[in-house]
This record gives C-alpha cells, structure tokens and sequence, in this order.
C-alpha cells in the first residue's frame, strides 16, 4: 500500500521572511526628506539633423565625455490593429535582429558578443551600442539586420512555439489576465491598444504573414535614426548614407486610428473570477485625452505623483502604511499623441480587504479632486521628480528619447530646456483643476480579477454596481459558488478518507522521519535549495540556501527553537514553538482527526472540486472530492494570503511524495522541484540541535 507524505512547509513564510531581509539593508528613514543640492542647470543638446532620400530621418547627438556610441532606430507606424492574427508583429520582433540574409543567426550574434556590443530588435525597431572604435561595424550590423532581415521558416516556428507557450503559462496569471481585460474593456477589442492574443490568433499566423508585415510595415517612410556619443557628425553622417542608402521606400500605410471605448456612464466593478487567485488585482481606471505638448502636461505628472507616484502617494500611505492592505498602491496618468491613453490607480491586495481596499482607493481619488494639496506635499512631489528627471539625463538613451519626443510629439525645440520651470510653476489650484479633469470620479471602471466566492459578497456590499466578464472581457453571468456538500460527510471522513487512500494509520505510524531536497528557481538562472527534515517527534528543520550561501535556518527542537537569518539568530518563544510544533509531524491529519477543525464547502481548484477543510483562522486544506489527495493548502496573515499546490506525485520505497510544490507569494510564483526524499535514514536529533 501507498502512502502520500503531507507537505505542510511553510516554504513561502520563510522565504518571504528571506526576502525582505534581502532588502533590509537598503532601508532608509523616509520620514526625513534630504537636503536639497544645488538647482540643476538643464542643458539638452540639439541634435544636428539630415534625412535620406528614401524617408529616413536622422539625429545626431555628439557627446564625447565617454568612448561609445548608440544607434536607436524607431519605425514610427501609427497603431496597427491586426484583428484575427494579433500577435503577427510579436512574432516578428522575435525574429528580427537574428543574422542577416549574408550572416548566419549564429554568426550574427558571436560577433555582437565579440565586440562588446548590444543589439536587440522588436517590429517597431532596434537599438544598438558599442565602444566608439566599433561603431561603423556595429552600424552596419544593425542596417544589416534591418534592411535585409534573416527570416526563416524555422525560425518562424520555434518563435510561435515559445509564444504559444508563453500564453499557457500565463493562462491562469491574475496579473495577466488582469492587463488583457483592463485594455480590452477600456479601448475596445478593435483598437490596436485594446486586441489581444490568443492561441488561436497565433495559429492564424502564417510565416508569409510575418514576411508580408515586414515588407507593409518595417520601412523608412516613418522611421527615425538617433545617434548618441563619440561621434563626428560628419563621418556618422557619412556612414549612415553607405549602409542606409538602399532601403527601399514602401507604400504609405498611414490610416485611420480607431477611437477608443468611451468611459462607462456611470462608476462600476467590473469583475472577472480567478477561482485559485489568492488575491485581487485591482485596476480604477478612466481613459483620457492628453498629449505631451498640452498645456496640462506638466500639471498633470505631478498630480499623479501626489496620488500614486510612489511611497509617499496618497494611495500607498492608505492601503499600504495605513491600512496594511497591500504591498503597494500606484496610480499612472498616461499621454498619447493619438488620444488614447488612461488614468488607472492599482494594487494587489488580500482577498479579505478587496472591498475595503476599492472604497479607499476611491476615497483618495475623491480627495485630490476635492481637499486642495498640502503645500509641503506638493513641494516634496515636485522636488522628487526633479530629482528623477535630472539622474535620468545621465544616460545617453535618455537624450535620444527627448530628441525623438521633440520630433514625434510636435513639442517646442525649449520643451526640455524649461521642463523643470514648468514643475516649478505648478500650483495648488493646477493639481485640484487636473484632477478634476482626468480623474473621472462619476465615469470609473473598477476592474477586480480574483477569486469570486471569497470576494463577491463583500463586493456587492459596496453599493457599487457589478458587471461581470470572462478572462477575455466577454460579458458573462454572475458565477455560482455553492456546490452542495453530501448529507452524511462531516470533516472526519473528508480527514479518513485521506488517510486511508495514503496508506492507513498503521502504515503512517512506522514513519519516524522524513527528509527532503528541493529547489526552485529564485531568479532566471538562481536557484534556491531546501532541505527540510521532520520527525515523529514533531521535531523540524529547514535550511534555504541561494548562491551558495545559507540564507535562512529554522529548527525546532523537542524544548526550543530558533531561526537564523543571515547570520543573526533568533530563539523562538512559546507561542511561536507551538504554532511550528502543530505542523512539524510527517503527516499532521492524523492529529487533526482528534482536534476542532471544520469541513466548510466544497470549491473549485484547478477545475476540481475540493472540500475545504479548515484548521484555524489562518490555515484551510483542499482535498480533491474525486481522489481524497490534498491538492492545496492556504496561509492566511497580516502580510496576505499564499497558497501551496501539491502535484507531480511520485513513489519512493512504497511512499507516494509530491514532487512539485508549487508556492505562491505575493505576485510571485515558486515551482518547487523535490530532488530526493528519505524515510526513516538521513535524520539525526543532532539535526535539531
């Protein structure tokens, strides 16, 4: 007979505790604004400008303090719908900037990496950079890779296999799923800014499809060149003709740019269920009309961060500082020389505060159009984008943005020699006046994805009206959560039934330890490993290690405790032991047959039913309906809510382990791997020394 191990971990406590000691160093008293410098002097150059015969333009910006040089290639289409092969410009950009009709893709980018350079592409242009005495061969690599493209069919399709991919991972994403109906409902499925793709758009998508939007789309007539560094004009100027001269003009493809959505009638949720989510994704949003070069511009950068720019905004200080809702609360007030962009305040918060978290979020937004700013707040926003700006003028690609700004954005050749004055000027009466105008108070949309039978109810508590989409801003029916429990099931046989299906007491009662390797990937090529040892003892021990260093230690003896972090220990008191020592056992359901815990109702996970078993206020365990196997388990706290999903189960001497844990923190999810697992060897009580 099997038996299943019970993985009750608290990996994700643990490794959120790891991570914010991670960033503890870099704490600093933000209570204390710092003394101001000097007022910068702000000083753009001009570039020096020419145009080719073929319709491209180019700007040229010699700046010789550095030896390097960086070549920004925008292709300046207006927006482009493509309806039913959206998704045809992405594979595009994935395949341009991989070799050139005479260079192999491999060829291509060892020499790249040989010179010490960068280059990467999207079907909106490229962006190149090398040392000074590289820089006509790095120019020419990038018209290269332009002009007379590698692409191939092969490529074509290793390309949609990686998005096709992409789209089934994020499937299930609430942040995904969250951006999609967000600019879906906002837009309109019709507008360029408003498609999305799908699996099945990406099949539409032929290789001569991506060829053909090449030749429409990725030409010269709208494209603009800016060079940056330690260049002569003369001798870039020269260059650029020999290796840009023959790029053949296409037909004009301007067109018409559809109108987006227009705001609701009136303030409403607008719902979309994520059965597993274990928090909402909150979006207020409005759309807008500003352009750079409108009067309200430098107003309305300065509204937005007094509501939402950051850690001193008015929603962070509620929902987070105040409130403790959430990690962070943000808000974002976008431009568009087209006319379509939007105001959106978000954040992710705890399932159980969803509601309060829209009715003070809205409360802040209906302050700023009502409570005049404080003086000081106002100074302190404006002195701290002028802080950001000026350290943003030390990168050379931020003087090609501007340059190009200028350009596209009809702006005034001063616009950026005055921008700090501008900051300056804005008073009082212009952040109340804005955001009057662009925070539509009466007209917002508040998007919520989450997990509909923990949030609704409260939602509808609001008062606010609720609207109800799918994942694809389809309008749909209110969900249905209440799927009737058996008359004759209790908890105690929801517990047995687990138990017996894993083996049986008997079999449970000879295991005397347990012990297992994991590792998850913390960042793109880091890992993280565990090790983790349990006894029958209700002894418990677990070691995380990253980059080769022990970064958190917690054992649990048979008298103490103890967690070291970094170095620094901490001896555990009574409370917190007792709170380790109830989930330290191999297989803690047996213990809980002979305590309060309570068979709440039967949810979906992952499509299946579950009965949901709570332990206490802050634990409840998922066990599947059809298997009896515990398929998820959830933590709840003051930090938020993070679930554990068992899978991938696998048999070692007679025992059935899973070997995927999959843990959710935050926005973030960890894929635990299981790497070895022991039974009754490998433990020692000097393990819990």
């Amino acid at each position: 007979m099997k038996t299943i191990f019970n993985m009750n971990t608290k990996i994700v406590a643990f490794f959120a505790l790891f991570i914010m000691t991670i960033g503890a160093s870099a704490q600093i008293d933000r209570s204390k604004m710092p003394v101001a410098g000097p007022e910068p002097e702000i000083s753009i150059d001009k570039p020096q400008e020419f145009e080719l015969k073929n319709g491209l333009k180019v700007l040229v910006v010699e700046n010789h303090k550095l030896p390097r040089v960086s070549y920004s290639l925008r292709i300046d289409n207006q927006p482009i719908a493509t309806g039913k092969k959206a998704g045809v410009e992405s594979l595009l950009g994935s395949m341009l900037g991989n070799g050139t009709t005479t260079i192999s893709k491999d060829k291509f980018n060892e020499e790249i990496d040989f010179l010490g350079a960068s280059l990467s592409f999207g079907f909106s242009g490229g962006f190149a950079s090398s040392l000074t005495k590289y820089s006509e061969r790095i120019l020419e690599l990038l018209a290269g890779a332009a002009i007379n493209p590698l692409l191939t069919e092969e490529e074509f399709e290793k390309e949609k296999t990686i998005l096709l991919e992409g789209l089934k991972s994020e499937a299930k994403s609430a942040d995904a799923i969250s951006s999609r109906v967000g600019s879906a409902l906002s837009y309109g499925t019709k507008h360029p800014y408003g498609e999305f793709v799908t699996e099945e758009t990406i099949n539409n998508v032929t290789f001569g499809d991506a060829v053909a939007f090449y030749q429409k789309y990725f030409n010269p007539n709208n494209a603009y060149l800016v060079v940056i560094g330690d260049v002569e004009f003369k001798d870039v100027k020269k260059q650029i003709k020999k290796y840009f001269n023959d790029w053949s003009k296409s037909v004009d493809v301007t067109s018409t740019v559809a109108k987006p959505s227009p705001n609701v009638q009136y303030t409403q949720i607008n719902f979309v269920d994520v059965p597993d989510a274990t928090q909402s994704n909150l979006s207020i949003t409005n759309n807008v009309n500003l352009k750079m070069n409108d009067a309200d511009y430098h107003g309305a950068l300065i509204t937005n961060n007094i509501l939402g720019g950051g850690g001193e905004g008015y929603l962070f200080k509620n929902l987070r500082e105040e409130h403790g809702y959430t990690y962070g609360a943000y808000s974002s007030l976008g431009t568009n020389r087209y006319g379509a962009s939007r105001f959106s305040a978000s954040a992710k918060v705890r399932n159980m505060v969803t509601d309060s978290s829209v009715v003070e979020a809205l409360k802040e937004i209906n302050r700023i159009r009502t409570e005049p700013v404080d003086a000081q707040t106002l100074k302190d926003a404006k002195a701290k984008y002028i802080g950001n700006f000026v350290m943003a003028l030390e990168r050379p690609q931020t003087i090609a943005n501007y340059a190009l700004n200028i350009k596209l954005n009809d702006l005034p050749e001063d616009f950026y020699s005055t921008y700090l004055q501008k900051i300056k000027d804005v008073s009082v009466e212009d952040v109340q006046r804005i955001a009057n105008k662009y925070f539509e108070a009466e007209n917002l949309r508040v998007i919520v994805v989450g997990n509909g039978s923990e949030v609704l109810d409260n939602l509808e508590k609001t008062g606010i009206p609720i609207k109800y989409y799918d994942k694809y801003a389809a309008p749909t029916e209110k969900p249905t959560y209440e799927i009737l429990i058996p008359a004759d099931m209790d908890v105690s046989k929801v517990l047995n039934a687990y138990i017996t299906k894993i083996g049986g007491k008997d079999r449970l009662g000879n295991v005397n330890s347990v012990k297992m390797n994991a590792e998850a990937e913390l960042q793109p090529g880091v890992m993280m490993n565990l090790e983790m040892k349990r006894t029958n003892k209700n002894q418990f021990s677990q070691e995380i290690i990253a980059m080769g260093q022990s970064v958190m230690k917690t054992v649990v003896g048979v008298d103490s405790g103890y967690m070291v972090m970094q170095g620094q220990r901490k001896d555990m008191n009574e409370d917190e032991l007792k709170d380790v020592r109830a989930e330290s056992s191999p297989f803690p359901e047996v213990n809980y047959l002979n305590s309060s815990v309570t068979l709440e109702k039967i949810e979906k996970v992952d499509g299946e039913n579950a009965y949901k078993v709570k332990v206490d206020d802050e634990t409840s365990l998922y066990y599947s309906v059809e298997t009896g196997l515990k398929i998820k388990e959830v933590k709840t706290s003051q930090m938020g809510s993070q679930s554990t999903f068992y899978g991938d189960y696998k048999e070692v001497a007679g025992i059935m382990f899973p070997f995927k844990i999959s843990q959710t923190m935050g926005p973030r999810k960890f894929d635990f791997i299981v790497k070895e697992v022991k039974v009754n060897e490998g433990v020692t009580d000097a393990d819990f020394d």
